[in-house]
């Protein structure tokens, strides 16, 4: 009985296919619009299902429909209906939001097709059951994502920056085709149930084939082309020529496919160190720059778009680091708050305005920026350890954790800076306490939930471990303190020039934009015919 209620669970995506080929039908907008509505508080209704299940049965797979069982199955566990019920909210929220945001768009009812499309698709990834399904899913998404970057087609930027996302999809979509053959000639089956059932068996045997290690190297770099880690993100920054919906949903659930497929394949991924470095070496670098560039622009949706890259980042590095549940943590956080942060990043400067507080004027002592420095780290790793999170044993955990609190350094600060007093001390000290343990409490509320669904949490991998690790705190303990300084005008002319460089993020995109232009070179023509003042941005 169980198993055919499994079944229920894709009827919410189907019936998002079926708004999004309605096309013939001639709707009127209003009423695509309600359909779309209607399809996704069914997917909703049934993820909420799924979780009860799921709760109440664990795990549950079904047999594959198609050639050799190799077709149309599910595979729903923890991981799934977590990221399954957080598309779909997000879904529902975004294509209600549209509602509003379109009307009166001679394109509206297209633009409400292509987003339940692209939900379909995202949902499909979700909950596919075996590889084969998985990758067509993976590539449903990209393409159906290109129709709504070119939503509005004669956009310049909008063509550029869907061209480069084309590229870098389909250089993953083929690393992903590559690893299901090796995958297949490894394990014999595409199979998730199997597939992972043999993973664990390799893990505990310490038996692993040399292709593994080629597959997870390519799921690895299908996975960081998606989420848009350096130096391929500079797609993501110019994605706002689309309306705001699109960018809500792509900041805020099909970004995160990337984190997805490593999650998902995580029991192969583990198999392989030196892919596990590269998610911790590159993941890492993109949180740092991405945190970095962010801080330098003026435009509240580029600033979100750095954001994310930067967010990505870290959910790469957490992966990397083997904090697997951290990760999911991250996803779920981050794709929550940047939905809101997109829809509503409208009224950000009237909100700023409104709270908008004169400066007291004092400049903050070195030393005191870095003793709030050490307080903060110091917190973190305190937590950690009451937790059971150490350095030793859940790195990646306490790494984020730190970098965290670091956010807090220039509260911790103001209230030891100017005329200090116990009071102000102990309440900003306190308050760094309390995000403390509140992030170590749903670390260990999230691992205790994916019990099963994701591998444990890694233990540091010798000397190279420690020193990504020392590696990333001191880079953003550095930036938390250069931050602080220069808030405060104590840089000199040098940092000046060096703001300006990074403004323009060390020029990686423009280099990017310069190779795409030279190689499909049909934007560049129809640029110069227009005399876009952009032009000379691109070359």
């Amino acid at each position: 009985m169980t198993s055919q209620l499994v079944w229920l669970v894709a009827l919410g995506p189907l019936a998002l296919l079926l708004v999004a080929l309605s096309a013939p039908l001639g709707l009127r907008p209003r009423a695509t619009s309600m359909a779309a509505l209607a399809a996704a508080a069914l997917t909703m209704m049934l993820s909420l299902g799924a979780t009860a299940l799921v709760i109440a049965h664990g795990r549950l797979v079904t047999p594959g429909l198609g050639f050799d069982g190799y077709g149309f199955a599910l595979y729903i566990d923890r991981l799934s209906i977590c990221i399954l019920c957080l598309v779909a909210f997000i879904g529902l929220v975004v294509l209600h939001y549209s509602k509003s945001y379109m009307q009166g768009d001679t394109q509206e009812a297209r633009f409400t097709r292509l987003l339940c499309l692209t939900l379909f698709s995202v949902l499909m990834v979700a909950i596919s059951g075996n590889l084969l399904q998985f990758v067509l899913a993976w590539a449903a998404t990209s393409l159906s994502l290109h129709e709504l970057l070119l939503f509005y087609p004669e956009r310049a930027g909008a063509q550029l920056a869907a061209r480069k996302k084309y590229i870098f999809s389909r250089i993953g979509d083929l690393c992903l085709i590559v690893a299901l053959l090796v995958v297949h000639h490894d394990f014999g089956t595409l199979d998730f149930a199997a597939m992972f059932h043999l993973a664990r068996d390799m893990q505990a045997s310490g038996a692993v084939p040399d292709g593994i290690g080629f597959s997870a190297f390519l799921i690895v770099i299908a996975g960081l082309l998606k989420s848009a880690q350096f130096p391929t993100h500079g797609w993501l920054l110019e994605v706002m020529e689309t309306p705001t919906p699109v960018s809500a949903l792509l900041h805020a659930g099909i970004i995160n496919a990337g984190g997805f497929l490593v999650l998902r394949f995580t029991n192969i991924i583990s198999l392989s160190v030196p892919s596990l470095d590269l998610l911790a070496i590159i993941g890492g670098f993109t949180a740092l720059f991405g945190s970095v560039v962010m801080l330098t622009q003026t435009s509240v949706k580029v600033s979100l778009a750095c954001s994310t890259v930067a967010q990505m980042g870290f959910m790469m590095l957490e992966c990397g680091l083997g904090a697997f549940s951290a990760a999911l943590l991250h996803i779920v956080a981050h794709s929550l708050y940047k939905a809101h942060a997109f829809l509503s990043s409208g009224s950000v400067i009237d909100i700023a305005r409104a709270s908008y507080t004169p400066s007291p004027g004092g400049k903050p002592h070195p030393f005191r920026l870095v003793f709030a420095i050490l307080v903060v780290i110091a917190i973190a790793f305190l937590f950690g350890s009451l937790t059971g999170a150490t350095i030793a044993r859940e790195p990646g955990v306490v790494a984020l954790g730190a970098i965290l609190l670091l956010s807090l350094t220039h509260l911790v600060a103001g209230g030891i800076d100017e005329m200090p007093h116990w009071f102000v001390i102990l309440r900003v000290i306190g308050f760094a306490v309390v995000v403390a343990a509140l992030y170590f409490t749903l670390q260990f509320l999230t691992a205790a939930a994916m019990a099963g669904a994701l591998p444990k949490t890694e233990t540091l991998r010798g000397p190279f471990g420690v020193f990504i690790i020392a590696l990333v705190i001191g880079s953003f303990a550095v930036i938390t303190y250069l931050q602080g300084l220069a808030a405060a005008g104590a840089i000199g002319p040098r940092f000046q020039v060096f703001y300006a460089h990074v403004n323009n993020g060390l020029y990686v995109n423009t280099i990017l934009n310069r190779l795409v232009l030279q190689f499909w070179p049909s934007l560049r023509d129809a640029r110069h015919r227009r005399g876009d003042p952009m032009m000379g941005e691109a070359d």
